[in-house]
């Protein structure tokens, strides 16, 4: 498994692992009764937010500051790994880099990364063959799905498991697994881009390109601002703790050891919810829903307003804002509106989404009703990628599993590197719920006596 000449990223996770694993083993040995938390009924009934209940190397996220990239704020880390130039927003490759090791790579290392997907990037023909012969209107988060599973034959950790690999020895299978599939993965979505939305007229890769790069060549737009957009939403999309549904799912299916094809499939798939990846979506939607109804590209403050007020009296919700955690306007958010800022700053929707940001968290603040009021990534993502002619929002969630791909496939190889355990959670009977909760609500004997 890997290059001839070594493969530095394998060799830097063995030391790190060896070190982590030790000392996992020793928490467990030392402090594994514990207590951790403490778990509410509305916990229990709620999806289990908020319960601590899993570990997470590669990410955090803070109410306050938004999602970390171990230990450094999202806003920072573009600035802090290497680019093509001075102007350029950073290769993706160091933010994968990053995950993996916790350590900022240096412009070799990059290379190396990008030189090293390259050479993996071939996808078998039998995938185009699958993705080909899909119905039209096939969703494509379902094509994505199906063409990461039509890999599947190409897994080494499939492999590994048939011949009894050991425990110890099986990150490293998930770790060829995992660069194998970061390779191919743009190929896919931008197959799948080019067949259901430009009459299957495919564009050929180009390999003198970085991943990010080449993944915009391949949708078809050339522009370097659109190769330093998708640079900059796959950095921004890489990772999110590791709880969220799509992060979740992947791991869930990855501890049974499932290799990494299953489990990111199975990622894709929580993506796809709407209460999830599609929110992406559904800001577009409502935007030309509310272009539509006020009859104008760019409604006044005042149409604005009004509309939402109407929406909010309606029952709907405003897509883009609120946030399960953070409590602050998201940090990926205004990462996004200074590169608009920047480069498109006369787009009428873009200044819709600026308008939104500026009039919809105080409509919702005073409604007293919600948390977070605050515009979350999906605002903007949409009217950046319709500005470089991607208008096809049915595919923007794509965008962010390809994105997602860097974090949970590095979560993924970390899990195993540390031998965590199946996660097998257990199902309280809902009737024992509600038996012991009305016994609990009982008073005692040695109460009754007293009153």
């Amino acid at each position: 498994m890997g290059e001839q000449g070594g493969d530095p990223l394998k060799e830097r996770l063995q030391v790190l692992g060896e070190a982590l694993r030790q000392q996992v083993r020793q928490l467990l040995q030392e402090s594994g009764d514990q207590v951790l938390d403490q778990i509410r009924v509305r916990q229990v009934l709620g999806g289990m937010r908020g319960v601590r209940a899993l570990v997470c190397v590669t990410s955090s996220l803070d109410p306050e500051t938004g999602v970390r990239y171990r230990g450094i704020p999202v806003a920072e880390v573009s600035a802090r790994l290497p680019r093509p130039s001075a102007e350029d927003e950073a290769y993706v490759e160091g933010l994968f880099w990053l995950l993996l090791t916790g350590s900022i790579p240096t412009e070799e290392e990059v290379n190396w990364l990008r030189r090293t997907l390259s050479e993996r990037s071939h996808v078998p023909y039998q995938v185009y063959e699958v993705l080909d012969r899909l119905p039209a209107e096939t969703h494509p988060m379902a094509a994505f799905s199906m063409g990461i599973l039509a890999m599947r034959r190409e897994s080494v950790m499939r492999e590994a498991l048939q011949k009894g690999v050991s425990k110890d020895k099986l990150w490293e299978y998930a770790y060829e697994d995992a660069l194998n599939l970061l390779a191919k993965i743009p190929y896919i979505a931008a197959h799948i881009y080019r067949r259901f939305y430009r009459d299957g007229k495919y564009i050929d890769p180009d390999p003198s390109l970085d991943w990010g790069a080449n993944f915009a060549h391949m949708l078809g737009n050339d522009d370097p601002a659109f190769y330093n957009l998708m640079r900059l939403y796959l950095i921004l999309h890489a990772d999110h703790g590791g709880g969220n549904v799509s992060v979740h799912a992947a791991r869930l299916v990855g501890s049974a050891w499932s290799d990494p094809y299953l489990a990111y499939s199975a990622g894709m798939n929580g993506l796809a919810g709407p209460l999830h990846g599609l929110a992406n979506q559904q800001v577009v939607q409502f935007i030309l829903e509310m272009q539509k109804a006020l009859g104008s590209m760019l409604p006044t403050r005042e149409q604005i307003a009004e509309y939402v007020r109407d929406m909010l009296k309606k029952g709907r919700v405003i897509p883009g804002f609120g946030h399960a955690v953070l409590r602050k306007t998201d940090p990926r958010f205004l990462a996004q509106k200074a590169f608009a800022e920047k480069h498109c700053p006369d787009d009428e929707f873009v200044q819709v989404v600026w308008r939104l940001y500026e009039i919809v968290p105080p409509i919702l603040q005073a409604t007293g009703k919600v948390k977070n009021p605050w515009p979350n990534v999906d605002l903007h993502s949409g009217a950046l990628l319709r500005h470089y002619g991607i208008v096809e929002y049915t595919f923007y969630t794509v965008f962010f599993g390809v994105a997602r791909a860097l974090g949970i496939l590095a979560q993924l190889v970390w899990d195993r590197l540390l031998g965590l355990p199946i996660e097998r959670p257990v199902a309280v009977p809902l009737q024992d719920l509600f038996t012991l909760l009305a016994e609990e609500a009982q008073p005692s004997e040695e109460s009754r006596q007293v009153v």
